[in-house]
């Protein structure tokens, strides 16, 4: 007995002496001493941004292996990869007969110049050592990074093209972030708070190791503290704890570093807020990167209870570079557990050992490793399964009682997500809304003044994209003040009207932008357009053009202005041309005059000059600042446009698309504007791809090119949401959102001169113009007599107000925000009321949507009655080979017999196709595709011709077809038999019986 009583007293005191000892060695070592030396390396190669480590150097030299390249992230010291010889990344890969090199970015709080690394000094970085390991080594590269390195890793392929790069190997790296956040964190909460961070905290503040290390903990502190428990129970059998004892250390002191400010503030705006590994547009070192480009292989090592890099962050690779061989490994492991511990010693770096090999021909294909795919999923789902993660954490739940917090958040995330998604909205509309509904018209609004709001917001924001450049805020701002100077200096004073002729690129903004600024008027000049019939009812003397259209310019102003054209410009001056180049005039050396205040214009103030094409030439459109404030602000609240946004501006400034929409939109909302050199279908894909283009604008028919172009190179993992603009045929419309699902359709109707704007902004009607956007004009539809032209009145001589479904004449009621520009009627609908007309004829359904039916100049007064173009154009463009629809009239009066018998009309409606691939219609397939229009609304003549002409605009122009007549009997042209209700083939006795044409000279199909 007594013995026993002994032994049972010394081995709890064993058990304290050894607690205590082992306790003390952690107290002064910080852990216990585990005799277990790191792999051997050499630093081949010291930058001001990192330390290139090769392991095993001695071994390795003269001896050709292939390389594999190990990038750490940020915050984790590179010695993540070199735990322990045995165990760590390094001593692995190196047994397998592979080169192992690791990049060291040490720690920014040691590093001269380490408080101020950016994001794309990490990535530029690892670029410069994929060369300089591909030129020590003379092989491609296996580049692997693990979390944020295996993201800069995605990003320094990109920004090389995947030159010299074998393989890209990531392990728990998110690439599409929103999808699925730590902690079940919901996207629009996660965005407005890296916003913040990176906008308010992270340019005053960096992140130093220890708020790193503690930061890591806190995403899992039920493990975090699991951990800690464990250790002080066996903190007296060394035995047990030596072979965790270098992971733990790593862990709790030595795997840590700084954070540069700007580096993570970078980080979080491009990568969280923005979202553009997925959508593209990112940027390095002023280059635009996008991960679609990628065609090198990609294996991606997957965490099934990671939280941090969730998997459906991480195989967001597979729709980010679709072009790449994208494989995964999924492992049961958490993040830290993919690289580091038991499981990434048994399989993660033997993995990643086989793969490097089956890519370099010696061994086959791992098992682990297949094809990864990415399904689509719920917002609600993280790539976490649930029995993944309770099977994970049950231990930890059980032994210290948390994690309950995070289930209960789960479960109310779904209940609120209805509620989050309308406010995140609201956030966004209401201070637009708001900012429209205090404008007065001495309020002051213009482009000037919003570029400049933007950059006293965000200098650093990038204001728009061009050939492949990014331009901040600050750089725009500084460029437009610059070109101010040069038109002071010029005599450019406020009110003055001056012409802008110059194509779609930077310069042009800036002019248009200087010219605000200083209070003057733009008057938008379309290059190669009727320049005499424009100015011939304005009042310009001076013009400011570009190289290109210098010459024209010259031709039509006594003062001529030109900017721009980049370093190699060369301009072509006629002799006696009095011509000012602006880029020749120092601004530094022009002392702004006391008049001079930036931005004055007032909302009921004019702003710019744009021009319509009709058939009497160009006619101008006057634009107030309260008109092209409107269709900004209403825009950005339409078109939900954001920060995240990049806008890509198809159409021509001098179009209201371009510059009303596109832009005015865009920097209403935040969002970046992609600025074209024009519609180039070759182009098109490459630069959406690389933009990260979200909203594409249009006018009319100009996606019908887009479409048409056979090797258009994008897939449905493209970053399109949106296309906004007017005028577009539903065939096309139909065929857009076919081509670029899930992507809608903003249609738009918008007056120029007036403020009515309708927005078809949910995009179920296919051809409405939807309904008036908040802020706009009140609107309202007067019957009206097109063949007259006179609107139609009630008893009391009121004009009569249109029902649902009758056709009439749009009118918008003028506020006091803004000085109207168009005839004004009064008394129209009641005693005192004022009214402004557009040339538009409308009808309006039963839940209060306007569909557009014509223009007033373009009816077809036939002898039963008007005849209304644009529901044929949607009608017979519906057809699958049908390329573009016109309808028009065509006169046949005169003395003639068919004259009198039409009794005061004298037009006929017809009807030109063109077709694609050379195809042709049966006159069935025309009947069945107008039989969903009343017979009175028929077209009197259908024809197929060779192709119809679109203007500058994009918009399909019938002149040329009106002008040749009556078409030429063929087997291409139909005429509409109304005692059968069909088209039946035109031939020369119907063409004589009918319609007068008696001979086969003149008319016919172009």
């Amino acid at each position: 007995m007594v013995g026993l009583n002994a032994d049972a007293v010394r081995g709890p005191l064993r058990r304290a002496v050894a607690t205590a000892q082992n306790g003390l060695e952690v107290i002064r070592l910080g852990g216990l001493e585990t005799e277990v030396d790191p792999s051997p390396f050499k630093v081949v190669d010291r930058e001001p941004m990192y330390r290139l480590r090769r392991y095993f150097a001695d071994e390795s030299e003269g001896v050709s292996k292939p390389p594999v390249v190990l990038v750490p992230p940020m915050m984790v010291s590179a010695d993540v990869y070199d735990v322990t010889t045995e165990n760590g990344a390094a001593g692995i890969l190196r047994d397998m007969g592979l080169d192992p090199w690791v990049i060291d970015f040490g720690s920014p709080d040691t590093e001269e110049g380490g408080w101020s690394r950016t994001l794309a000094d990490h990535v530029v970085a690892i670029s410069e050592v994929v060369d300089k390991v591909h030129e020590h080594t003379g092989r491609d590269v296996h580049l692997g990074g693990y979390s944020q390195g295996g993201m800069f890793c995605y990003q320094a392929a990109a920004y090389r093209g995947g030159r010299n790069l074998a393989s890209l190997i990531t392990f728990g790296a998110p690439v599409d972030t929103l999808a699925a956040l730590p902690l079940g964190i919901p996207a629009g909460v996660a965005t407005r708070g890296a916003e913040f961070l990176a906008d308010h905290v992270f340019t005053r503040l960096a992140v130093s190791g220890w708020m790193a290390r503690t930061g890591f903990q806190l995403l899992d502190p039920a493990k975090t503290v699991r951990s800690r428990l464990d250790f002080l129970r066996q903190l007296h059998d060394r035995e047990a704890l030596l072979p965790r004892e270098p992971q733990r250390r790593f862990l709790a002191l030595d795997g840590w570093v700084a954070w540069s400010g700007p580096a993570v503030a970078e980080l979080l705006k491009q990568f969280v807020v923005h979202n553009r590994m997925m959508t593209g547009g990112f940027v390095i070192k002023d280059r635009l990167l996008t991960l679609s480009d990628l065609t090198v292989p990609v294996l991606a090592f997957v965490g099934e209870v990671d939280d941090i890099g969730q998997p459906l962050a991480v195989r967001g690779i597979r729709r980010a570079a679709p072009r790449a061989e994208v494989y995964e490994s999924t492992l049961r492991a958490g993040h830290f557990g993919l690289v580091v511990g038991s499981t990434a010693t048994a399989q993660t770096w033997p993995t990643t050992g086989e793969w490097i090999r089956w890519r370099e021909g010696m061994g086959e294909r791992p098992t682990a490793v297949h094809e990864m795919r990415y399904d689509e999923h719920p917002d609600s789902e993280s790539g976490v399964s649930v029995s993944n993660r309770i099977i994970h954490t049950a231990a930890s739940i059980a032994e210290v009682g948390v994690g309950v917090g995070r289930g209960l958040a789960a479960a109310a995330t779904g209940a609120v997500r209805g509620t989050r998604e309308i406010s995140s909205e609201a956030v966004r509309t209401l201070p637009r809304l708001a900012r429209l509904g205090q404008m007065q018209p001495h309020s002051t609004v213009s482009l000037g003044r919003l570029i400049a709001e933007q950059g006293r917001k965000s200098p650093t924001g990038e204001c728009f994209l061009f050939d492949d450049r990014v331009h901040t805020y600050q750089a725009v701002n500084v460029r437009i003040d610059n070109v101010v100077k040069g038109l002071i200096a010029s005599g450019v004073r406020p009110s003055a009207r001056i012409g802008v002729l110059m194509e779609t690129r930077p310069s042009a903004l800036a002019a248009v932008a200087a010219l605000s600024r200083i209070g003057a008027i733009a008057v938008l000049l379309p290059p190669g357009g009727d320049l005499d019939s424009a100015l011939a009812v304005l009042d310009v003397d001076t013009v400011i053009a570009d190289p290109e259209n210098l010459k024209s310019a010259t031709l039509v102003a006594a003062n001529v202005l030109v900017l721009g054209g980049g370093d190699a410009r060369q301009l072509d001056i006629p002799g006696d041309s009095d011509v000012i180049d602006l880029e020749a005039i120092d601004p530094d050396s022009v002392r702004l005059p006391a008049w001079f205040t930036p931005n004055p214009g007032r909302a009921r103030e004019l702003a710019v000059v744009l021009f319509t094409a009709t058939d009497r030439g160009l006619e101008p459109r006057f634009v107030t600042n309260h008109r092209w404030a409107l269709s900004a602000f209403g825009t950005a609240t339409a078109a939900a446009l954001g920060a995240g946004d990049t806008v890509y501006c198809l159409a021509p400034l001098h179009h209201s698309a371009g510059l009303l929409v596109s832009v005015g939109g865009a920097l209403a909302g935040g969002s970046r504007i992609a600025l074209s050199r024009g519609l180039d279908p070759a182009r098109f894909s490459g630069e959406v791809s690389r933009y990260g283009v979200t909203v594409i604008s249009y006018t009319w028919a100009m996606m019908q090119g887009i479409l048409d172009e056979e090797h258009l190179d994008l897939d449905r993992s493209h970053p399109v949401r949106l296309f906004i603009g007017s005028g577009m045929p539903v065939g096309l419309w139909k065929r857009t959102l076919e081509r670029f699902a899930p992507a809608r359709v903003l249609e738009f109707y918008a007056s120029t001169e007036n403020d009515v704007i309708l927005a078809n902004v949910g995009g179920s009607k296919v051809g409405s113009k939807g309904r008036p956007l908040p802020g706009s004009a009140r609107v309202a539809l007067a019957a009206y007599d097109p063949i007259s032209g006179r609107l139609e009145e009630d008893d009391n001589g009121f004009v009569r107000m249109c029902r649902d479904g009758e056709v009439g004449l749009l009118l918008g009621r003028p506020s006091s925000d803004g000085e109207v520009m168009s005839p004004l009627m009064r008394g129209v609908f009641e005693p005192g009321d004022s009214w402004v007309p557009t040339e538009n004829l409308f009808r309006r359904d039963s839940d209060g949507d306007y569909w557009l039916v014509d223009r007033k100049d373009t009816v077809v007064k036939t002898a039963r009655g008007p005849v209304f173009t644009q529901p044929i154009i949607d009608a017979l463009g519906e057809l699958p080979t049908v390329q573009s629809v016109v309808v028009y009239g065509v006169d046949i009066g005169g003395d003639s017999g068919v004259a009198r018998r039409l009794d005061h009309a004298d037009e006929i409606a017809v009807c030109g196709i063109s077709v694609r691939g050379g195809n042709t219609l049966p006159a069935k397939t025309v009947t069945d595709a107008v039989a969903v229009l009343l017979p009175v609304q028929r077209p009197d003549i259908v024809h197929i011709v060779d192709s119809i002409p679109l203007g500058r605009a994009y918009r399909p122009r019938a002149s040329a077809l009106q002008k040749q007549g009556i078409p030429a009997p063929s087997a291409r042209a139909w005429y509409y038999d109304a005692t059968s209700s069909s088209y039946r083939r035109l031939t020369k006795a119907v063409a004589a019986e009918r319609f007068g044409r008696v001979d086969d000279s003149a008319g016919g199909s172009a």
